[in-house]
């Protein structure tokens, strides 16, 4: 029996429809590029979930998903999607208490109350992509056409690089 929230993250991509495999993994190697090594993977087959936070006005969120091999143009791009004026990185308490994710298992799947999801276009490129999956104990393979589906998202050009 998986803790609730992989659960609730499985229960979603079920719901969708979703072509998935969940890994169950020690969290201590929960980060992406610890992932890779211990586990076998790639970072080019990776996908990070980053929260962003409103410094300017305060109290602003979104979930951007990018590859791990790319960096978020946070300053340009993010700023003008969520209309901010200053953003940053959420902390990892900001990110626990918007999405109830740990940073290292933060996903756009199983959001209760999620805030706007925006996708790298370059993602829906992959093969499969790997993902978080609501904890530091497991992680997601999955068809990345399955991105589009989740209500609310917004697949982006450009928005990592």
């Amino acid at each position: 029996m998986r803790p609730p929230l992989e659960q609730q993250v499985v229960d979603h991509l079920e719901s969708l429809g979703a072509d998935f495999e969940a890994i169950d993994i020690d969290p201590t190697f929960a980060d992406t590029a610890a992932f890779c090594e211990r586990y076998g993977f790639t970072l080019d087959e990776s996908a990070n979930a980053i929260l962003i936070a409103s410094k300017r006005p305060e109290g602003m969120y979104c979930l951007c998903l990018a590859l791990a091999t790319t960096r978020l143009d946070v300053n340009h791009r993010v700023r003008a999607l969520l209309g901010a004026k200053k953003l940053s990185f959420a902390s990892a308490e900001v990110t626990a208490t918007v999405t109830g994710m740990e940073i290292g298992g933060v996903t756009p799947f199983g959001l209760e109350d999620p805030p706007p999801i925006y996708i790298d276009a370059a993602v829906l490129n992959l093969n499969r992509a790997i993902v978080g999956g609501g904890t530091r104990a497991m992680k997601v393979r999955v068809d990345p056409e399955v991105f589009g589906r989740i209500e609310g998202v917004e697949v982006v050009e450009g928005l990592a690089g």
